[in-house]
């Protein structure tokens, strides 16, 4: 168990940003197959799209919300609603 614990703080301790830039990358290799297949429906495509706005927007109000009241995103709930909100219009267009 000791064993397991130790991986588990490990892991813990890894920054995730670099992962969630990374993934990214796949996503966009997605879109591109997306655009030229041409069996995704335009209104799905532009939903699937629009997620990267909504990455976009949850970057940029993490930030503010650091910024302007040194706290996560989570914290900030007008914030972070308005940010869900971006990835709930693109889940509808999907």
């Amino acid at each position: 168990m000791t064993m397991l614990n130790n991986l588990l703080q490990y892991l813990g301790g890894i920054d995730p940003s670099p992962f969630f830039v990374l993934s990214l990358i796949p996503y966009l290799f997605f879109l591109y197959w997306a655009k030229k297949s041409n069996e995704i429906p335009e209104i799905s495509l532009l939903g699937f799209q629009l997620t990267l706005l909504f990455v976009a927007m949850t970057i940029i109000f993490a930030i503010y919300a650091k910024v302007s009241f040194d706290s996560s995103l989570t914290d900030i709930d007008p914030l972070h609603g308005a940010a869900e909100a971006f990835l709930t219009i693109s889940d509808a267009l999907v």
